[in-house]
């Protein structure tokens, strides 16, 4: 079952990506146990150390409040949601094994540009990174992938969708949604740069759950974020 999209209440206008990052800004934890902590990751900042390891991330913050954690997978800077650490060898070794076998379901919101044909749909291209650093189909060296979609909600010009990958491939819904002509609002690597109004106030993509085992006890376990306010 698909999960019930419910937004962030703000009384005021939606935050730009500065503010979302403001290293005073309290990181929500969404489960947090002996074994792994999750939280809802803000727009804008860094899941793990970039080039500068000196420089402000996610993984250096929750550190310091909450001490040692083990990287299992992350998020690019400028998506927000669901991000999963876990908090000892063990629980490290079953979530990555149940990431890399596929067991981890994933969902995500992504608002695209223009109107997407159908209500539901499944983007089945392989993908390949490229020097530069873009992601993006080809046929013969890229590595299989899959997207499925639905529609949520149309929009003058633009389309609310329910996005959950089904591979783990680098940008792969960015890249795929770019691929079929409707690149994610916000996003300027893949073409998503908005219409004529104003621009969107950040990178239009965000992990709203993920289902996942426990590493200790088994149980299926959902992770939720609200979606920002910026998706109202």
């Amino acid at each position: 079952m698909s999960p019930r999209v419910i937004f962030r209440d703000s009384a005021h206008a939606p935050p730009d990506v500065a503010a979302a990052a403001e290293p005073a800004a309290v990181i929500p934890v969404l489960h947090a146990d002996d074994a792994l902590l999750a939280v809802d990751k803000p727009a804008g900042l860094a899941s793990i150390p970039e080039r500068d390891p000196s420089a402000d991330c996610l993984l250096a913050r929750l550190v310091a409040l909450h001490g040692r954690l083990l990287v299992v997978h992350r998020l690019d800077k400028g998506v927000s949601g669901v991000l999963v650490f876990a908090r000892t060898e063990q629980a490290h070794r079953a979530l990555c094994v149940q990431f890399e076998a596929r067991r981890v379901a994933k969902t995500y919101l992504a608002l695209v540009e223009g109107e997407m044909p159908g209500e539901a749909g499944r983007i089945d291209a392989p993908l390949r990174t490229f020097g530069s650093g873009r992601t993006g189909v080809d046929l013969a060296r890229g590595k299989p992938c899959v997207t499925d979609w639905r529609v949520l909600e149309r929009r003058p010009g633009s389309t609310l969708l329910e996005v959950s990958p089904l591979t783990g491939r680098r940008h792969q819904i960015r890249a795929h949604l770019w691929s079929v002509g409707h690149p994610i609002a916000g996003d300027e690597r893949y073409g998503g740069r908005g219409g004529p109004g104003p621009p969107p106030p950040r990178l239009m993509l965000h992990a709203l759950a993920l289902d996942v085992d426990h590493p200790a006890t088994g149980a299926r376990l959902r992770l939720a974020a609200p979606a920002p306010v910026e998706f109202a």
